[in-house]
C-alpha cells in the first residue's frame, strides 16, 4: 500500500507516545509558532554534507564516532562544559583515526539533547508521587518545578543556538588544529603496562605530527589538520519543537525527489517562507540539528515520529535493541530508507554486554537480505546499567567493552561491518561509571557523581574506550588478535 502524503504535521495524524502534555495549549502554540519563525540552527548544506559523509561510512570508508551526555542540563551551555566535550570528541577521534586509517565522522549528542523519556510518567520522590523529569526543555529536576512548561522550548532553542555559535567560533579559531595539540596527560592510568600501551600510540601520533609539519604537510590553512566538521544531534523526541524547525528548501529544477547529489541549490530562506510552497516542490529539513534520532520507546511502526522521521532530509538514526524483531527492523528500513540511499539511517544497537550474542546476528542476516545499506553503530551504554550497593546507578567499564569489541566480530563473521560507536560521555572528571584505567570501584561513584540522568563515562574512560577499539582495528590491519 502506498504511503500517505507527508507533511510537516502529518505526524499529528498518529498515535504518540512520550507525549507531553501542557496545563495551557494556547501558551504552547504561541511558543511553538515564536519558534517557528526564528532562525534555524543548522544550515541544509551542512545536513548534505553530514549525509554525505555517513554514506562513506556506511560504505566501508569512514567511521562514526557519536557522543556527549544522556541528556544535557541548560547549565552546561557555558564554554568549559562546551570546551571540555568538544577536547574529548576531537581526541578520541585522532586516536581512532591512527587506529583505523579512516576519517572519522564526529557527532556531538549536544546543542539540543534537552528531552528525556521516561518509562513512566510519574516518580516518588521523599515519599510524594510526582511528575517525572522529561528533561530541561519539559520541566525542571527541582521537585517543586515539574510542571510542564511551555516557555522552556523558547530556553532550549536559545540554549541550543549559544552552543552551536561558541562551537563554530572554537572550531573558526583553531581549537582543533593537531599541529599545537593539548598534552596528552596519562597520569590516570594505573596499570603500567596500559600506560606504556597508550604512551606508545601517543608517541606514534606526535612523531607523525611533527614530520608532517617539518615537511610542510600542514602548513595550507585549508588543511584538514587544522579544522574539523563536528554535527550536532539529538533524539527527536517533542514534535511541536521539531516541527517549528523544520523548513523547507525548494527543489532544483528538474531534481528527482529525493536526489543524494551534491547540486547547486537555490538560495534557502532562513525562516519558512511568507507564501507557503507546496510540500512536494520542497525538501523539508530539520534544522534544530544536523542529526536527529528515534528513540526504542516512540519507534512504533504506525506512530508519530516514525512518520515524522520518513519526510525530513536529514540523516536520521533508530535505536535498535532486544525488544524489536527482525522483520520489524526492516519495515522501520522501508519505510525511512524507501530509495535504498547508503548512510540516510543509522542503525544504533544497544542490547547490552550479555544478549547481543543473541540478537544481533538475526538483525543483521535480516537487514543483509534487503537492498538497504545502513550505517551500523554501537551503543555499549543503554544495556550495561546496573544500580551499585551505594545506590547509584552505573556503568561497567569491561561491559562497555565486551559490547563494543563483540560487535565488531559479529558483524565481521557475518560478513558485515561496525561502522561506529554511540557513547554517553563528558569531558568532565566525573566519576559515574566503573573500571577503566583509572580503575574507579562502587566505592569511588560518590567522589564525584554529578549526573541528574543516566551515568557517563568521564574524560579518561572515553580515550580508554577510544584507545581499544584503536587497538583492536590495528591488529585487524595489521593481521594479527588484539
Amino acid at each position: 500500500m502506498a504511503e500517505s502524503v507527508w507533511t510537516p504535521d502529518s505526524w499529528r495524524s498518529k498515535p504518540i507516545k512520550q507525549d507531553v502534555v501542557y496545563d495551557d495549549p494556547k501558551e504552547l502554540e504561541a511558543v511553538v509558532g515564536r519558534v517557528a519563525n526564528l532562525p534555524p540552527l543548522v544550515s541544509s548544506r551542512e545536513i548534505d554534507r553530514l549525509r554525505a559523509q555517513l554514506r562513506d561510512v556506511a560504505e566501508g570508508r569512514a567511521f562514526l564516532l557519536q557522543g556527549g551526555d544522556c541528556a544535557e542540563s541548560f547549565d552546561y551551555c557555558n564554554p568549559a562544559a562546551i570546551e571540555d566535550k568538544l577536547k574529548v570528541l576531537l581526541q578520541m577521534s585522532l586516536v581512532l583515526i591512527w587506529g583505523m586509517r579512516l576519517p572519522i565522522v564526529r557527532i556531538a549528542r549536544m546543542a539540543g539533547q534537552y528531552a528525556k523519556p521516561r518509562s513512566s510518567p510519574y516518580e516518588t520522590v521523599d515519599g510524594e508521587r510526582i511528575l517525572s523529569y522529561r528533561g530541561d526543555n519539559v520541566n525542571s529536576i527541582d521537585p517543586a518545578q515539574r510542571r510542564p512548561d511551555p516557555q522552556r522550548l523558547l530556553a532550549a532553542y536559545f540554549h541550543s543556538a549559544s552552543t552551536v555559535n561558541y562551537v563554530r567560533l572554537l572550531l573558526d579559531a583553531g581549537f582543533a588544529d593537531i599541529n599545537r595539540p593539548e598534552a596528552w596527560d596519562l597520569g590516570h592510568v594505573r596499570n603500567p603496562e596500559i600506560r606504556r600501551e597508550y604512551q606508545a600510540i601517543v608517541n606514534r601520533l606526535t612523531d607523525a605530527l611533527g614530520f608532517m609539519e617539518v615537511i610542510g604537510a600542514t602548513s595550507s590553512q585549508a588543511s584538514a589538520l587544522n579544522t574539523v566538521d563536528l554535527y550536532t544531534s539529538h533524539e527527536a523526541l517533542l514534535l511541536e519543537y521539531e516541527q517549528a524547525l523544520t523548513r523547507p528548501r525548494p527543489k532544483a529544477l528538474g531534481e528527482a525527489p529525493r536526489s543524494a547529489g551534491a547540486r547547486k541549490r537555490p538560495y534557502e530562506p532562513a525562516t519558512p517562507p511568507r507564501k507557503a510552497l507546496a510540500p512536494e516542490l520542497c525538501d523539508w529539513y530539520n534544522m534544530s540539528a544536523h542529526f536527529i534520532w528515534i528513540g526504542d520507546r516512540t519507534r512504533q511502526l504506525d506512530g508519530a515520529h516514525v512518520e515524522y522521521f520518513r519526510g525530513v532530509r536529514n540523516p536520521v538514526g533508530v535505536k535498535v535493541g532486544p525488544t524489536m524483531e527482525p522483520a520489524e527492523l526492516v519495515r522501520v528500513l522501508d519505510i525511512l530508507d524507501p530509495d535504498f540511499e547508503s548512510g540516510r539511517v543509522t542503525l544504533i544497537t544497544r542490547y547490552g554486554a550479555g544478549k547481543i550474542a543473541e540478537f544481533l546476528p538475526a538483525h543483521v542476516r535480516a537487514v543483509q537480505e534487503t537492498r538497504h545499506k545502513p550505517v551500523w553503530c554501537c551503543d555499549p551504554c543503554h544495556g550495561n546499567t546496573t544500580t551499585a550497593p551505594t545506590g547509584h546507578k552505573t556503568r561497567s567499564f569491561d561491559a562497555i567493552i565486551s559490547e563494543i569489541t563483540a560487535s565488531i566480530t559479529i558483524h565481521r563473521e557475518l560478513g558485515s561491518r561496525l561502522s561506529g560507536v554511540h557513547l554517553e560521555l563528558t569531558g568532565e572528571h566525573v566519576t559515574e561509571c566503573t573500571g577503566g584505567s583509572q580503575e574507579l570501584s562502587h566505592s569511588d561513584l560518590p567522589s564525584n557523581y554529578q549526573t541528574f540522568c543516566d551515568p557517563r563515562l568521564n574524560y579518561e574512560q572515553s580515550l580508554d574506550i577510544a584507545f581499544k577499539i584503536a587497538r583492536v582495528y590495528e591488529c585487524e590491519r595489521e593481521g594479527g588478535s588484539p
